[in-house]
């Protein structure tokens, strides 16, 4: 489907989701039979998301092994992931910080003054898992099958590096058939996402229609400041990490961000990151990025670049903690910032991501874990632009990051494309 064609599509499908689900929410009788209403446009939202998931695994092993084999210099995957590793830890570190000014300068909590809660209430979000020794151990997959069939990326990635650099040593002996089964998988593959993409703007809607039947209108309203607040944070990192991408990319940047409003408005809308996955590899191949780089980077940022996520965490620690008049000093803070470092970087994969890293962070500082039920109801709308943030982070990154590894690709762009760039020239 043509890119423009969807784009319009999928924003028309938000604006009819919120329409509707206002007129939902409005005309229920009870919160349970708005609950019930959303559950039905839930079912589509599920559909579309299952195809989605469905195309993921196969799609990040052809481009990654794909990506590593076809790199005759192995030094180049050090030195690229050497890259990557520095840029996610440094933006990760700014999205943390970001979100620690914002929520000092604005207290968004301050004037809550609640009551600490009981010792034993939680949230009831499971945490215990949630530790250094775990992740480590999740890195690694026992079944590669095991891996595809939960979708985990991280795993998925270890495998793919595994396979893809014996695949190199390989084909340097001049076996060349696997490498190109790999290669016209990756092409079926993109074949079958553009088929899939159709059916983006009927999940779009129905996601949209079920969190406004749901919450209502009234939600927004009454949490506007905080909202507002964070959006205004997630506005503040977008012109940082497009200003960085200036730097490295020119002008360019802010072509890449007009080439990836598709990708973005999915993300935003669905609140998935995985939805947002195949469009954004199509994306940046459209920018002249070589598969080989944004095949092995962007899967990477996917469980280590989580820009959106990173600042939410932040905001939502010192949000709670200011809701239930507990000073936090700034060495408690930056520590904080340390821990949330460390912690994040498990959250690949875990339902509900963010909120658990809360969850797990909260008691380390004292922290009642029953302060997360203050956002838990308005989540969605937190993980919505968090995770569209997260989309334009990682693409920023991968482009930065094959500008450093040599020239873009630009007869890789298609022709309109091309005449953009050689005006711009």
């Amino acid at each position: 489907m043509n890119t423009k064609k969807l784009t319009r599509y999928i924003g028309i499908a938000m604006v009819l989701g919120v329409v509707v689900g206002y007129f939902c929410n409005k005309y229920a009788q009870d919160a349970q039979e708005a609950k019930q209403i959303a559950s039905y446009f839930g079912m589509v939202t599920d559909v579309f998301l299952r195809m989605i998931k469905m195309i993921i695994a196969p799609l990040v092993f052809a481009t990654l092994v794909s990506g590593l084999a076809s790199m005759s210099d192995a030094s180049a995957v050090g030195r690229i992931g050497l890259r990557a590793m520095f840029w996610f830890i440094t933006a990760s570190a700014v999205s943390l910080l970001l979100g620690l000014a914002l929520v000092n300068l604005f207290e968004p909590g301050a004037h809550l003054n609640l009551a600490l809660p009981d010792a034993g209430a939680t949230a009831g979000l499971k945490t215990g898992d949630f530790t250094l020794k775990a992740f480590l151990a999740h890195v690694f997959p026992k079944s590669i099958v095991e891996a595809m069939a939960n979708n985990e990326i991280l795993q998925i990635l270890v495998f793919s590096l595994f396979f893809g650099s014996a695949l190199s040593f390989i084909r340097s002996r001049g076996h060349n058939t696997i490498f190109h089964m790999v290669e016209e998988l990756a092409k079926i593959m993109f074949r079958v996402t553009d088929y899939v993409m159709r059916f983006a703007p009927f999940g779009v809607f129905a996601a949209m229609a079920a969190a406004i039947t749901t919450e209502g209108l009234g939600v927004l309203v009454s949490y506007s400041k905080l909202i507002g607040e964070f959006y205004l944070g997630l506005a503040l990192l977008w012109a940082i990490l497009f200003g960085v991408g200036y730097l490295f990319l020119g002008r360019s940047a802010f072509r890449l961000g007009g080439m990836i409003k598709e990708p973005t408005l999915l993300a935003f809308s669905t609140a998935s990151s995985e939805s947002a996955y195949p469009k954004t590899i199509e994306a940046l191949e459209r920018f002249g990025v070589s598969k080989r780089i944004s095949g092995f980077v962007l899967p990477l940022g996917y469980s280590f670049n989580l820009d959106g996520s990173m600042m939410y965490q932040s905001f939502a620690v010192l949000f709670i903690a200011q809701a239930y008049n507990i000073p936090m000093s700034l060495p408690q803070q930056l520590t904080l910032l340390l821990v949330l470092m460390v912690t994040s970087k498990g959250m690949a994969g875990v339902a509900r991501a963010s909120l658990v890293v809360v969850a797990a962070t909260l008691p380390m500082f004292h922290l009642p874990e029953a302060g997360l039920l203050l956002i838990m109801g308005i989540d969605q709308f937190f993980d919505m632009g968090r995770t569209a943030t997260n989309v334009v982070g990682n693409s920023l990154a991968t482009a930065v990051i094959a500008k450093l590894e040599g020239p873009l690709d630009e007869a890789a762009a298609p022709a309109p494309e091309r005449e953009k760039l050689e005006r711009a020239a």
